[in-house]
């Protein structure tokens, strides 16, 4: 969607709190106790409890609690780093795309710290249809 994020996967609380304390990020989670802890509870760490598990109902409980503006600025970040992308010509990434992709493709981005080349393809029009949803 095109906002600045970090995904923690596994058990080291410790290290993702200090990190959302550290850059002043919101928490987005399914762990009840990680809203009883005092930082928490104290107000000086945001945590969101996602209650459905369900993406579909996450997100638009996400929207709603932290009143984003629903002018999504999709596919503007990196999925495997979040950092912002970088236009590219298709000159430029014609020997690092598939062939049909460069033949079929105009438009791509580039990571400028992993280097993956994103493009307009099947996944991207998958999740176009799904954010439309989001925008109404």
């Amino acid at each position: 969607m095109g906002y600045d994020a970090l995904f923690f996967n596994g058990s080291d609380d410790a290290r993702m709190i200090a990190i959302a304390l550290a850059e002043d990020r919101v928490i987005l989670t399914r762990d009840t106790q990680i809203i009883k802890r005092r930082l928490v509870t104290s107000g000086r760490l945001r945590v969101i409890l996602l209650t459905s598990d369900k993406p579909e109902l996450q997100m638009s409980q996400v929207i709603a609690a932290l009143n984003l503006d629903r002018q999504f600025r999709p596919f503007t970040r990196c999925l495997e780093c979040n950092q912002p992308l970088a236009e590219r010509s298709k000159a430029e990434v014609k020997d690092r795309v598939p062939p049909y992709v460069f033949q079929t493709q105009e438009q791509y981005r580039e990571c400028p710290a992993c280097h993956r080349i994103y493009w307009r393809g099947t996944h991207w029009q998958a999740m176009t249809r799904i954010l439309r949803e989001f925008k109404a």
